[in-house]
Formats: C-alpha cells, sequence, structure tokens
C-alpha cells in the first residue's frame, strides 16, 4: 500500500484502501504533537480564527480538501508546486500547488502555501487576499517575512477591510489605529523625544512579535499548544488529484 501511495498518492488505492488510509491518519490525528512550518529564513502564513475558518475553501478558490497530520501537511507545503496541462487545450501549462491548513491551535487555523499561486503581488496581493479571507472568515491575519530582503509584514483585516498594517524593508510604516496590546514608539524606554522622531500610530513589534499576540506564533507550537480536530489539505486548482504530485507523504 506504501508503494501505491508513493507512486500516486491516495488518488492510486481503490476505495476500500482508500479508506483504510485515511481511517489511520484519523487514529494518527489525536496523538500527534502538533506543529506548522517554520517562517525562520523566509516564509508567509495567515490565521483565522477556528471557528470561522471553513471560509477559507471559498476565499482563497480551495479544491479536495483531505484531512491530514500536521507532519504531512508540513511536508507538503515544502514541496514544489505542479506543472500541468492549462485547461483550455492551448497546449501550455498552469501551476497547481498544496496549501496546508493546521488544525485548530489555541483557537485559530493557520494557512500555508505557494505565495504565487494564493498572493500573486508583493503588496496588492497581499491587502487584496487578506481583506477577502477576511470577508469570509471575519478576521485574517497576514504575515510575511523574508530575512534576506530584509522584508517585514504583518497585516490584520476585519470584515473585508485592514484595520492594521505594518510593513518594514528599510523604514518602518504603520497604518491604521494602535492595537491594545501594542507598544507604541513613543512608549519605548529608549524614545528621546527630543532627538527621536515617530508618528503617534507607530509601535515597536515585527510580524515575529505579533503574530503572538494576534493569534499563533508558528514556531511556538508545540506539546503546549491546545490542539484540537485535525488539518487540511487542499489544492489550488480542481481536477488535478493528489496523486499527481509525486513523492509519499509521511502519515
Amino acid at each position: 500500500m506504501a508503494a501505491l501511495v508513493a507512486g500516486g498518492g491516495a488518488d492510486a488505492l481503490d476505495e476500500r484502501d482508500r479508506a483504510a488510509i485515511e481511517r489511520l491518519i484519523r487514529v494518527k490525528i489525536p496523538h500527534e504533537t502538533p506543529a506548522a512550518p517554520s517562517n525562520e529564513l523566509s516564509g508567509w502564513w495567515m490565521a483565522v480564527p477556528a471557528a470561522s475558518y471553513e471560509g477559507l475553501f471559498t476565499a482563497l478558490d480551495l479544491h479536495d480538501p483531505r484531512p491530514v497530520t500536521c507532519a504531512a501537511g508540513e511536508a507538503a507545503v515544502e514541496g514544489r508546486e505542479l506543472q500541468v496541462p492549462d485547461a483550455g487545450g492551448t497546449g501550455g501549462t498552469r501551476s497547481v500547488g498544496r496549501v496546508f491548513i493546521t488544525p485548530e491551535l489555541d483557537g485559530w487555523r493557520l494557512v500555508f502555501g505557494p505565495f504565487d499561486l494564493l498572493v500573486g503581488d508583493f503588496w496588492d496581493g497581499m491587502v487584496e487576499t487578506v481583506e477577502r479571507v477576511s470577508a469570509h472568515c471575519g478576521q485574517a491575519q497576514f504575515f510575511f517575512l523574508d530575512d534576506a530582503g530584509g522584508s517585514d509584514v504583518w497585516l490584520v483585516a476585519e470584515d473585508g477591510r485592514v484595520i492594521r498594517q505594518f510593513a518594514a524593508e528599510s523604514e518602518p510604516e504603520w497604518e491604521g489605529d494602535p492595537l491594545p496590546w501594542e507598544t507604541l514608539a513613543v512608549d519605548d524606554p529608549d524614545f528621546d523625544p527630543e532627538y527621536d522622531d515617530a508618528p503617534p500610530n507607530a509601535g515597536t513589534a515585527g510580524a515575529r512579535s505579533a503574530c503572538a499576540h494576534l493569534s499563533v506564533d508558528p514556531n511556538a507550537v508545540g506539546p503546549g499548544t491546545d490542539a484540537r480536530g485535525h488539518g487540511w489539505l487542499a489544492l489550488t486548482a480542481p481536477g488535478i488529484g493528489h496523486g499527481a504530485f509525486p513523492g509519499r507523504l509521511p502519515l
């Protein structure tokens, strides 16, 4: 069965064997230690309230969702996108990727997947995506980190509108009213009003710190995290099937 899965994923199995694999996954899920992909070097992710996470499937146009362990979800999003024939029959190809939605983690669901397929443009795409997801889920948070390029971004949207955002590549920029947990730059002990200048809404937290206050820090997910339910692995295009992706995911 493992060889069949390696060759064609669960889609290579008949209905009975596929049901056995799915039962095995569901048996393993309650006993696994929750985990999320690391953002140490470069990465992006989103967070939505667990109670309304199902809106993600419509907001991000996700297809063929299947229950998955955290180990399999992490491995899947670390893989490459798949090139498949263009649906229009033009002879060209299109990219398809996998998206991992974590189990409920301390009341939130985190989303990981291919930036180019789910977001697209660096800035306009991030704003449009987080607003669209928040319209379906009530609230959405977007985080982007690139240590090599010096980018550090986080956004919070509610009901289809960004209410707070931070972006830094060289000079940090803040928009929206400070959130209750934020420490403002003007209140920092090292801030000297005689020599330093900062807008009244400027905070001191980048994405790595903000995510822990806003929802969940992916790097802190572990044995102490309150995990409920199971994760999902979905595709960015319909009619492809999970078996199209090469290799075997860990159960």
